[in-house]
């Protein structure tokens, strides 16, 4: 770890962490940091707006600092260098509102709100330091894919910051906030799709005799080993599929007809329908703040 990595570990150990929320996503990022001990359990407190039983289990579990009153939840909130904001969309708004008077001058909002925009937050919080982020369902696991943009108050200290979180839970790209929406059909709802497609493969093989069991284990180490080519060698997929298309072979046989049914041109519809329904719910939830 150079110089520069170990001061932005040394100030992501000094500051107190506010998690609203108690989702997956939430206790994903809470796994991470822990576990790659860029912090303590002391500097972490989680609030969620029912539920109860949930953060006691992540209390119990984790060792992070949880309140159930009302007035215990703002303190927390107050006290926070930052603020992660995990709550679902619709409650977005009212989660905002009731921020807005505990905020301390200099907190960064962190916000894994799908469809809510710097310009929402700013709306109701003002020109505060606020990273607007999209991770998907790996980060549950470690290896999530999360892209990040930044308003225009965050200072380099507090991007390294937001970075270093999602660090924690796989890989973090900082990107302009008008491609967040594309991210969203890509890696956002991306593992969808691949689910999608292995399920057709365990599905085919079984019809062609394998056992579920086998058809699963065989199409599970097939996805995986396919995506490790092309982390490993850096090699461009086409590229990859080319060497392994025979003229005349199964494979090519087998891509023939993925051609003749479109699948190339129906996956990349697919991903921009996402992206094009991400930003309608981004309206709809900038219609439903202002």
């Amino acid at each position: 770890m150079n110089e520069i990595k170990t001061q932005e570990k040394d100030t992501f150990r000094s500051l107190h962490f506010s998690i609203f929320g108690a989702g997956s996503i939430a206790e994903a990022i809470v796994r991470g940091v822990l576990a790659k001990q860029l912090t303590e359990p002391s500097q972490i407190s989680m609030i969620n707006r029912s539920n109860n039983e949930r953060l006691l289990q992540l209390q119990r579990k984790y060792g992070v600092t949880i309140e159930l009153s009302s007035e215990g939840k703002q303190q927390l909130l107050q006290e926070a260098d930052v603020i992660v904001l995990c709550m679902k969309p619709k409650d977005a708004a009212g989660a905002l509102h009731e921020l807005k008077p505990l905020l301390r001058s200099g907190t960064l909002i962190i916000s894994v709100i799908a469809g809510l925009s710097l310009h929402a937050i700013e709306h109701i919080l003002g020109p505060v330091a606020a990273v607007r982020t999209m991770p998907n369902t790996s980060s549950t696991i470690g290896l999530g894919a999360t892209a990040i943009c930044c308003s225009d108050a965050v200072n380099d200290t507090q991007r390294a910051i937001a970075m270093a979180m999602f660090e924690a839970v796989g890989i973090a790209v900082e990107v302009e906030e008008q491609h967040m929406n594309i991210v969203t059909g890509l890696s956002g709802s991306g593992p969808a799709y691949l689910y999608y497609v292995m399920e057709a493969m365990i599905q085919a093989a079984v019809d062609g005799g394998l056992t579920k069991e086998d058809a699963r284990d065989l199409t599970v180490q097939t996805v995986l080993g396919a995506a490790e080519m092309v982390r490993l060698t850096q090699e461009e997929p086409a590229e990859l599929r080319r060497k392994v298309t025979s003229p005349g072979g199964t494979t090519q046989a087998a891509i023939d007809v993925m051609n003749t049914h479109h699948v190339g041109r129906t996956i990349v519809s697919a991903v921009h329908r996402a992206a094009e329904r991400s930003q309608e719910m981004e309206h709809q939830i900038g219609r439903e703040i202002e």
